[in-house]
């Protein structure tokens, strides 16, 4: 039996009387501290701390990293100024996506991709496929700690731990020389809730001292430590992709709903030639919100039908913990993906009555960071 990898925080959990880990892709990381309603709730009212060191990250580097990352990734590359980060998707030639990504710009010639947990040795096979003799790449992955404070009050929280200011950040803006809690620190105006909030990069014998001195900053504020049950219903309200889930090689970002990461006339690169074609002939599903109208809770892979037909199938669903309500992403056929048509989910052998509804469910009016970014 393969053993369990854990985070340089592994030891810290045992701190919190009501922390319950799973095997999430290799990994025994927590699901719930204190219980993912009441960490769901902390991160939209107040603010939560993830422990995410099990994401990957790799350095780019050569004269020839921009045009690289150019030629594989969906985003433009070259519209990022130092200090910038930016959304994209690597794809396969057939359009399906390989990962979704963070791009960072440290430089010119000098870059950080944050990939999933689960792709990290996918990821870096593709790349290293594709490398050109004028770029480096370096996995620093078992180097790195991430750490994630989200919420309305995790500005007011950080900044006890900073002398940045992190005011004039905006989303997808970093600060790759700062410290917190007398710790270097990149601080990124990034997430993966909904809510604003900042990433925060750090070498992995110093997570210790960052997480530590952050509870205990943020403890008259509300700040929780949150696990992965929380970071995924919180993801879900704001239609946030998980890959595996909303992405996979066999979705492509159109389908997901995630065109406004595609840039198609920025010049060759891996995929253009398939999501040009889709685009261009219609696509033939996409991804939608969906709500129960009878009693029951849509779930991963559940069927979705209509007129008896079935069109697709539940990507994520859940009761949703901010609105109450039984909702799902599903990715269904485009004739019934307009809002208020009716379908049906198939629970247990029944068919369930369902509606086509807006999404995201959820949307901080506060202050937008724009920010995207899976497990």
């Amino acid at each position: 039996m393969t053993q369990l990898r854990r985070t340089t925080l592994y030891p810290l959990y045992a701190n919190h009387s009501g922390v319950r880990c799973i095997d999430f892709g290799g990994w025994e990381l927590p699901v719930q501290f204190l219980g993912i309603q009441k960490e769901h709730e902390a991160v939209r009212q107040q603010a939560g701390l993830f422990d995410v060191s099990h994401m990957g990250e790799f350095i780019v580097t050569g004269e020839g990293a921009e045009a690289f990352l150019q030629h594989m990734t969906t985003n433009d590359v070259t519209k990022l100024q130092d200090g910038q980060a930016q959304y994209t998707c690597m794809c396969y030639p057939t359009g399906g996506v390989v990962d979704d990504l963070l791009v960072y710009r440290l430089s010119m010639s000098n870059y950080m991709l944050v990939v999933n947990a689960s792709n990290i040795d996918k990821d870096w096979d593709w790349l290293k496929i594709h490398q050109p003799s004028s770029v480096q790449i370096e996995n620093v992955s078992d180097q790195t700690a991430l750490l994630a404070i989200q919420g309305p009050l995790a500005e007011a929280i950080l900044q006890q731990a900073t002398e940045t200011p992190l005011a004039g950040l905006a989303g997808f803006e970093f600060m790759k020389e700062a410290s917190v809690c007398g710790v270097r620190t990149l601080i990124s105006r990034t997430g993966y809730t909904g809510e604003d909030g900042f990433e925060l990069y750090v070498r992995d014998s110093d997570a210790p001292a960052v997480w530590n001195g952050l509870l205990e900053l943020g403890e008259g504020l509300g700040l929780v430590p949150a696990g992965l049950g929380a970071r995924d219903t919180l993801r879900f309200e704001a239609k946030l992709p998980l890959y595996g889930q909303e992405l996979s090689a066999q979705i492509t970002p159109l389908e997901a709903g995630l065109g406004m990461f595609v840039k198609l006339d920025k010049g060759d690169f891996i995929g253009q030639e398939a999501l040009a074609y889709q685009k261009q002939s219609g696509l033939s599903r996409k991804l939608v919100g969906l709500e129960l109208v009878d009693r029951g809770i849509p779930r991963s892979h559940y069927p979705v039908f209509a007129n008896g037909n079935r069109i697709g199938e539940v990507t994520t669903g859940t009761q949703s913990p901010t609105l109450k309500r039984n909702l799902g992403l599903a990715l269904i056929d485009m004739k019934y993906t307009a809002i208020d048509t009716e379908v049906e989910v198939e629970i247990r052998g029944k068919l369930l009555r369902a509606k086509i509804v807006p999404a995201p469910f959820y949307r901080n009016k506060t202050r937008s960071t724009g920010g995207t970014k899976t497990i």
